[in-house]
Parts: structure tokens; C-alpha cells; sequence
């Protein structure tokens, strides 16, 4: 990641993801803030996922972004996370929440994450979802405590989505995020992430996920139904697209094989156009 990148650099980079119909309305300062937060969770991400990389070598590329992050807030020479020091400065984002992030990604390094206890893959979510959200509310000019809560169900409910969406592809490379105890009620032994994303049980242990992500979606709605200070075109956007999305899986069952539902680019464009017009 080149540490002089620039406002158009970093807009290109986003330019292709869910998140760029709301960012793209905010005012200069708030978008390019944005921009820069998604570049260093897209950098983190890469390194994670990484499948060609030794996981040593990955290691140690998370731990330098650890080191530039505590070197911005010394006072230090950033490296790398010069990216975002004019983000941290205009916003005062908090250095724990990025910390966070890259907390996340060392799970996926330090092994392929299978069926985790619950607990487990909440604290995951927290770290790569509700801790982007954090990291945005400041951004959003919220209230930090709203911010936080907010942050805490939509960064849940996106995630949980995205894990019951993802299903073959990260069964591809080894990865299950479907919690244990989910897995075990229905029946599905642990074998290999092929044999239980495939396993006819399957359907059984996504619904309580998908339960569990209506709710969070439920109480994120609930916040933004308050009508908090802040742009909130983006949180809202989200919601407003993923929480059908998670429907539409449900309908459509999990069973093997699966389609991959898809955001769709034309609603979601319509979407943040009449989220904007009657904000």
C-alpha cells in the first residue's frame, strides 16, 4: 500500500464496493476520510487473505501495520499508515479501533478459522466489521456512544450476512465461520470445510445465524429510526440493501448447491438516491 496515495488513488480503489454509493455523496473531507479507512481495511484484508503468502510472512506484514499504527499516534514516522493520518487527525479516530481490524485479520493468519464457538465468532465480527463501523461513526460526525452501538448490530448483522453469502468460497480455501454450536445442533460433524458446507444439515445450521443477524439488523434500524446527528447515508444504505439480501438467502435455503446472492448495483445505485433525497 503506498502511503502517498491520492483522494482519486484511494476512490478507485473503492470505486467497485457495495460501501461507494454512500461514501460517494459525503461532503470532500468526510469521503476522503472514508476512502482512506477502506483503503487500510482493503490493505489489512489482502494480507489475510493471502493465498499464496507463507503465514509467517503474513504475520509479520500485519505486525508492520501494528507498528505504523502505534508510530502515528506517537508522533513517529507512520510508514504505511501515513495513509490515514490525515483521517486520524481530522476525526480523531481512536488507535484501539484500528488495532482492532488488524486483531481480525491475524485470526485468519494464525489459521484457517473452522467452526468456532459463538462467543468466538462474535469477538471476529466485532474486530473486522464493528470496528470499521467505529472507525466510520467519528467520520459520520455521530455521537460516540450512538456511533458505537450502531456500530455494534449493523457491523454484526453485515457480517453475519456476508459469512451465510460466502459459504462455498471460503469453504474453497479452508475457511467455516459458522459457529460450532450451530454446526453440532444439526448434526454436521467436523470433518473437512467441504463435506460440512456440503452436508444436507447444512440449511439447519445457517438459520439460527440468520436469526441472530435480523435482530441485529432490527436494532441498528431502531437507532437509525431515532434519527441521530450525523451522515448517515452509508449505515443506512447498507441496511437497507443487505438485510433483503439475507432474506432472499433464507427463502432460497442453504442447501448445496447454492447460488450466490448478488447486491444489485442499479437498486443499490436507486437506493442511495432516495436515502439521500429524504434524509
Amino acid at each position: 500500500m503506498n502511503p502517498k496515495a491520492t483522494p482519486a488513488s484511494l476512490q478507485a480503489q473503492v470505486s467497485g464496493s457495495s460501501f461507494y454509493a454512500g461514501m460517494r455523496v459525503l461532503p470532500k473531507a468526510e469521503r476522503e476520510a472514508m476512502y482512506a479507512v477502506y483503503a487500510f481495511c482493503r490493505a489489512v484484508d489482502d494480507i489475510a487473505d493471502d493465498q499464496q503468502g507463507e503465514r509467517a510472512g503474513r504475520a509479520v506484514a500485519l505486525e508492520q501495520w501494528r507498528d505504523d499504527i502505534e508510530a502515528l499516534y506517537a508522533g513517529r514516522d507512520p510508514g504505511q499508515a501515513a495513509l490515514v493520518a490525515d483521517a486520524v487527525r481530522r476525526f480523531d479516530l481512536q488507535k484501539d479501533d484500528f488495532v482492532a481490524v488488524i486483531d481480525g485479520m491475524a485470526m485468519d493468519v494464525a489459521g484457517d478459522v473452522r467452526w468456532p464457538p459463538f462467543e468466538t465468532l462474535d469477538v471476529y465480527c466485532d474486530r473486522v466489521a464493528s470496528a470499521v463501523g467505529r472507525l466510520s461513526v467519528n467520520i459520520f460526525g455521530m455521537e460516540r456512544a450512538t456511533g458505537v452501538t450502531l456500530s455494534h448490530h449493523l457491523g454484526r448483522a453485515l457480517q453475519f450476512t456476508n459469512i451465510l453469502r460466502d459459504i462455498d468460497e471460503d469453504a474453497e480455501i479452508g475457511r467455516v465461520y459458522l459457529a460450532g454450536e450451530h454446526l453440532g445442533a444439526a448434526g454436521i460433524a467436523f470433518t473437512t470445510p467441504r463435506q460440512v458446507v456440503d452436508d444436507p444439515r447444512i440449511d439447519a445450521a445457517c438459520r439460527p445465524l440468520a436469526a441472530i443477524a435480523h435482530d441485529h439488523y432490527a436494532k441498528a434500524n431502531a437507532i437509525l429510526a431515532t434519527r441521530p446527528h450525523g451522515h448517515l447515508i452509508a449505515p443506512r444504505l447498507m441496511a437497507a440493501v443487505y438485510a433483503p439480501i439475507l432474506s432472499r438467502m433464507e427463502t432460497a435455503g442453504w442447501t448445496a448447491p447454492r447460488t450466490r446472492i448478488r447486491t444489485n448495483k442499479p437498486a443499490l445505485i436507486l437506493t442511495a438516491l432516495r436515502l439521500w433525497l429524504f434524509r
